[in-house]
């Protein structure tokens, strides 16, 4: 399989690439090698996903006399999209309870809409339809087009409510799984946002608010599995014609709106804006655009990230959800964390480190030099540190940052940015080579395994033939199952081809937990028959693959850089009271300085992932997902594959402006690989190598620019 790269005649081969990149290294310049002669495969790569890979499901088509079908899945949760957690008008007391996810939310609680829009086809006619995925709905409501005609109606107020009576029930709401789509279904005819109605046009918007409902006892718990019955849901906006589409509020009282495309960092995948005041879970969210069944697949793969495989609780609502009775018991002797959601907080990143304390939620890869200088796992730790024992008699392998060297560096204008950079205690033997790694937020990363190959490899140029000093190289990965050379995307080397493959990597070596990918706990120590030895019961075939489509299907905010249309003398959420004209000042800055020849603005998925929610999306990801040499002071002592100390896989910038609602203050968000960085210009500050020269653009710019640069940064 060949490929071209940005700046080059003709196509490269993996090997061609690798010969390019070692003879660079010896060119002067400060460049390192990118990886020993073996370090890339001259097998061709192979692609993740095959140009005829089916879909599992389909989300929107049309038929042929030109009705549009569009497939909307639902979860439930627990109030309105626009309740704050206190009237409009009061002071703020906390959060509302929209993006929560109640007890039980992963089983039996997942629907869809099928919605029929027929104004297309030339009819005045929308037939919706309730599709229960597991069990039974006994009383299901659907609330439809914000009664925004009506002053007094802010935080929820409806111009039509109905439900889905089954003629096969004696015109109950009642609604079952498997059922046909037509026994539970209600017509729309007319356009209810006018007084009077008006007839529906392409373009109309509709808000729909399914409120579901299952079958219960008499003390109000589900018949089906004893927890709760009633639950409220996604509002989401249809526009007749279109399909559904993320949503921002705009004048009279948030009135939703379609979010502009500029503004959809995930495409129509994308979160839309929140006005419940949960800024801290916007991370947590399905995307918007995922199908019926896939809603289901995206909580099931939640609850298991959410599991301790330690005593099978779930994270939220311990004492309330089920135990996972299955992984009880299954921590490797040593591990990190009990579970993934333990290092990813609130599917942020790790806990900010602190002096002295344990960094039991970061990674801490170790390897020794072996023949010929090619990397070996650690006689004491294997491939990572796992800091923690079940045995209380085991070895403290604990680290934690034992102290910091600080730098002073003072900009143009006389600005002093102090850089830290951290000093490592290990309580057993030194490792000869070492990377700390934060845990990275995990939003939109079945996005970036949707891009095509083709897409990313054309970024790469590894001659720098355009001469801007940014090279670009893509770091290609051994596939542990089958031994083929793909792509890396994951990691902070891209050092892992897939999610199913950095799930299964995180399992065996934070948690000690095996899986069909890494089937022996050898496998974290280096063994080379680790896949053939299985020493204990880890996570099953479809377990993993939960856990993969989970992260699979993790939505991205839509970038907060329009004003929203709050009320006359209501006050402005915090995450919403944005400049956009600021905003807008900072990205041409950002632009200006280069920024983006690592962190590309937009790039478009391809056309074979299996998830028909990835396919065909234009995103903006602020990453090109390449290796670039990040100069001395950001190198540590391992490399991964071809990608040397100094070499790092641009990270992506969607979801900044989040971390400090996520990571619980400003001041518990880290940046970069360790997380040495405090603030976003301290991380900029720290840029070397490739990147030396847009810092300096960043430094030389008025302390004003350089702050609608951030303002800029912090609405992604």
């Amino acid at each position: 399989m060949a490929w071209s790269t940005r700046g080059l005649s003709r196509p490269v081969s993996a090997a061609g690439l690798a010969l390019s990149v070692l003879v660079l290294a010896g060119c002067g310049g400060g460049k390192e090698q990118a990886g020993s002669e073996t370090a890339m495969a001259a097998a061709p790569w192979v692609p993740l996903y095959a140009p005829d890979t089916p879909l599992t499901e389909s989300i929107q088509y049309r038929e042929p006399d030109g009705t549009l079908v569009t497939l909307m899945g639902a979860r439930p949760t627990e109030r309105h999209a626009r309740e704050r957690g206190e009237p409009w008008d009061a002071p703020d007391t906390g959060p509302g309870r929209y993006l929560t996810f109640p007890s039980f939310y992963f089983q039996n609680r997942t629907f869809g809409l099928e919605i029929r829009d027929e104004v297309p086809a030339g009819r005045q006619r929308i037939e919706i339809r309730l599709r229960v995925n597991d069990g039974s709905f006994d009383g299901t409501t659907f609330s439809l087009f914000r009664n925004i005609n009506n002053p007094e109606v802010r935080d929820f107020g409806w111009s039509l409510n109905y439900g889905f009576n089954n003629p096969k029930e004696g015109n109950r709401p009642i609604c079952h799984a498997g059922q046909p789509g037509e026994d539970c279904r209600m017509e729309v005819k007319s356009n209810w946002r006018t007084d009077p109605h008006s007839p529906l046009k392409i373009g109309d918007k509709i808000e729909l608010a399914p409120a579901p409902r299952l079958q219960r006892n008499p003390d109000g718990s589900a018949t089906i599995d004893g927890g709760g019955s009633r639950y409220y849901s996604f509002e989401q906006l249809y526009v007749v014609g279109v399909g559904l589409r993320p949503w921002y509020g705009i004048a009279p009282n948030l009135d939703s709106e379609p979010v502009p495309d500029m503004a959809l960092l995930g495409g129509e995948a994308s979160v839309s804006y929140n006005y419940s005041e949960e800024p801290m879970r916007m991370f947590q969210q399905m995307a918007n655009n995922i199908g019926i069944g896939n809603t289901r697949r995206f909580v099931e793969g939640r609850r298991l990230f959410h599991t301790s495989f330690a005593d099978g609780r779930h994270s939220e609502h311990p004492e309330t959800n089920p135990v996972f009775t299955a992984h009880i018991g299954q921590l490797g002797p040593r591990y990190n964390q009990a579970s993934c959601i333990a290092c990813h907080t609130a599917n942020g990143r790790s806990q900010a480190p602190v002096v002295g304390q344990r960094l039991d939620t970061m990674s801490i890869l170790t390897a020794a030099a072996g023949a010929g200088g090619a990397a070996q796992p650690d006689a004491t730790y294997g491939w990572n540190v796992q800091q923690r024992a079940v045995s209380a008699g085991a070895a403290d392998y604990g680290v934690s940052v034992q102290s910091s060297t600080s730098t002073v560096r003072t900009l143009p204008d006389g600005e002093k940015v102090e850089l830290q950079k951290p000093v490592y205690a290990f309580k057993g033997p030194v490792p000869a080579m070492f990377s700390v790694r934060q845990a990275p937020q995990v939003i939109g990363l079945g996005l970036l395994e949707a891009l095509s190959e083709e897409s990313v490899l054309a970024l790469a140029d590894p001659q720098d033939v355009d001469g801007d000093g940014v090279r670009g190289v893509p770091n290609f990965v051994t596939d542990p199952e089958t031994g083929q050379t793909r792509l890396g995307r994951f990691g902070w080397k891209a050092s892992k081809a897939s999610l199913r493959q950095q799930a299964a990597d995180a399992l065996v070596k934070d948690m000690g937990v095996v899986s069909p990918v890494f089937p022996s706990r050898g496998c974290q120590r280096g063994a080379p028959d680790c896949r053939s030895r299985p020493d204990g019961a880890g996570v099953s075939e479809t377990e993993l693959q939960r856990l993969a489509q989970y992260l699979q299907l993790i939505g991205v905010p839509a970038q907060r850089s329009l004003r929203s249309g709050y009320p006359a003398g209501i006050r402005v959420s915090p995450e919403h009271d944005v400049n956009p004209e600021r905003i807008a000042r900072g990205s041409q800055l950002f632009a200006q300085a280069q920024c983006t020849a690592c962190h590309t603005p937009q790039l478009k998925t391809g056309k074979t992932h299996p998830f028909a929610e990835l396919r065909d999306q234009t995103i903006r990801p602020y990453t090109n997902l390449l290796l670039h040499d990040m100069g001395p002071g950001l190198a540590d002592t391992l490399a991964e594959g071809q990608a040397g100390p100094r070499l790092w896989r641009t990270a992506p910038l969607w979801g900044l402006g989040s971390l400090r609602f996520v990571q619980g203050g400003a001041d518990k968000v880290r940046y970069l690989h360790d997380g040495r960085a405090r603030t976003l210009t301290e991380a900029i500050v720290w840029h070397g190598g490739e990147a030396d020269a847009s810092r300096r653009r960043f430094e030389a710019y008025p302390k004003e620019d350089r702050e609608a640069l951030l303002s800029f940064l912090e609405s992604l």
